[in-house]
């Protein structure tokens, strides 16, 4: 058996993709520059297990941050 490497792929549960994933690595994640905005950072947790690729990251927070984008209205009072 050989042991696991640091150029080990994971693989994002939302695509299915392979990417390195550096959270445990010397250098920053790549996921560190992204703003997700707390909101879909919570949405994620609940539905994911694990990291997500670059391009599932960078797609979530761009339809994030869409203009016109559907947000939930605030609760009223009454």
């Amino acid at each position: 058996m050989s042991a696991p490497t640091a150029t080990t792929a994971d693989r994002c549960p939302r695509c299915g993709g392979t990417f390195h994933c550096g959270a445990a690595g010397t250098g920053p994640c790549h996921c560190a520059g992204i703003d997700l905005g707390t909101a879909l950072q919570a949405r994620l947790r609940q539905q994911f297990v694990g990291c997500l690729c670059l391009a599932c990251l960078q797609g979530l927070a761009r339809a994030e941050s869409a203009p016109g984008r559907a947000r939930p209205a605030p609760e009223s009072g009454s």
